[in-house]
């Protein structure tokens, strides 16, 4: 018997049993599925955060408390010991780095927005007068704060698209008010949609006088200081004497990152973190296999008679244990092609909330897998139907 004929017979006998066979695809496909919709959503998370990254300019350093390398428990972020920074440290780096660098603190909290009877929570992105020379920000209407601004603590917020959406829709906001934490603040410009960035999302978010965010937040701590060295040649030094200015009063407590630097750690953390996903939906393709070998192993049992009838006419051992596997596999593809349909579907439909990127090593990676489990699982069914004798097969009721 050659093998086109073996997958004739194969096909016979699944199409035999629809629904059988169907509920064995669905383990499968349950799998497929998933792995390709959680890694198109890890890709695409890790390509927009990297864009996001990218597009804050160039030259830029990020100064962090906390001891990144050590981590929690060691001084690292999240640490009990932990010191943060000040606006006042952010003054003194930026008299030891010289007026051609920009150094601009950050801080970032919750907040409640209000416009009339419409509300929403949000979160703020308060930087100094120099927030525009590092981050790129392209005002559709309006202005930035000014130094005498921040020096004042002025109520002015600068809102995104969102924002803008949300709480101004049809509207100009600028020279409007608006309530931030039951505090009425002035809206002097807004922003074109950005995306996500090191700060969240930026449409999401108002931006303010860094001293003003500090008083509505209750709080003087600097999460992170942000420099703009004046050229690419610049920065590794920039590194090292920013390590000098605030070794003497942090200690190791504190990171200092490039922006490429910084780039390969969330491009690490998310890539690992995405293949840990693929992982666990693999699981899911392990149990379809098992489901697969147990209807494997009850196919054969009902098709005993059959097999030592066709042994008895001739039939080899290699016929019989390729028919079996074949539609192991044919199982197994099947519901993988279906998987791969679903999960590319899926991951379109989840565009809209989340970003979500379909790879071709992931749809490569998901239907191999798939066809693997159905050789790995058909060969222990289809090699205990080859070695049934033939006289006993005849005898099985």
């Amino acid at each position: 018997m050659n093998f086109v004929e073996s997958i004739r017979i194969a096909l016979r006998a699944l199409n035999a049993n629809k629904v059988r066979s169907a509920l064995t695809m669905l383990g499968v496909i349950i799998g497929v599925a998933a792995v390709i919709l959680l890694v198109a959503i890890g890709t695409g998370v890790q390509d927009e955060i990297t864009g996001s990254i990218e597009g804050l300019g160039s030259n830029l350093i990020f100064v962090f408390a906390g001891n990144f390398e050590e981590g929690p428990g060691g001084g690292g972020p999240g640490g009990s010991s932990v010191r943060s920074f000040s606006i006042e440290d952010a003054d003194l780096l930026q008299r030891r780095l010289g007026s051609e660098h920009a150094v601009v603190p950050v801080v970032q909290g919750p907040l409640t927005l209000r416009v009339g009877n419409r509300t929403m929570r949000t979160t703020v992105a308060a930087a100094n007068e120099n927030a525009g020379d590092v981050f790129s920000a392209d005002y559709v209407g309006g202005r930035g704060y000014r130094r005498s601004e921040v020096s004042a603590s002025a109520r002015v917020v600068v809102i995104g698209a969102t924002v803008r959406d949300r709480l101004f829709p049809n509207q100009d906001p600028v020279g409007q008010t608006m309530s931030i934490n039951g505090q009425r603040f002035n809206v002097i410009g807004h922003v074109a949609a950005q995306g996500g960035s090191l700060t969240g999302d930026q449409d999401n978010q108002v931006f303010m006088p860094i001293t003003a965010a500090q008083r509505l937040l209750g709080t003087t701590d600097v999460g992170l200081i942000a420099v703009k060295a004046a050229t690419a040649d610049d920065v590794e030094i920039l590194q090292q004497r920013i390590r000098q200015v605030l070794t003497p009063r942090f200690g190791d407590e504190f990171s200092v990152f490039s922006q490429e630097q910084t780039l390969g750690i969330f491009q690490q953390i998310l890539g690992t973190l995405t293949f840990m996903l693929a992982g666990i939906a693999g699981i899911s393709l392990l149990v379809g296999g098992i489901g697969i070998m147990n209807i494997m192993l009850v196919s054969v049992s009902e098709r005993t008679r059959e097999i030592g009838i066709r042994k008895a006419v001739g039939a080899r051992t290699y016929d019989i244990m390729s028919q079996f596997v074949i539609e192991a596999v044919t199982l197994s593809v099947a519901g993988g092609a279906v998987g791969i349909a679903l999960g590319a579907i899926g991951a379109q439909i989840l565009t809209e909330w989340v970003p979500t990127e379909v790879t071709v090593w992931a749809v490569a990676l998901a239907f191999t897998f798939s066809a693997g489990v159905g050789i790995f699982f058909g060969v222990y069914p289809a090699y205990k139907a080859s070695r049934l004798d033939p006289i006993e097969a005849l005898r099985y009721e």
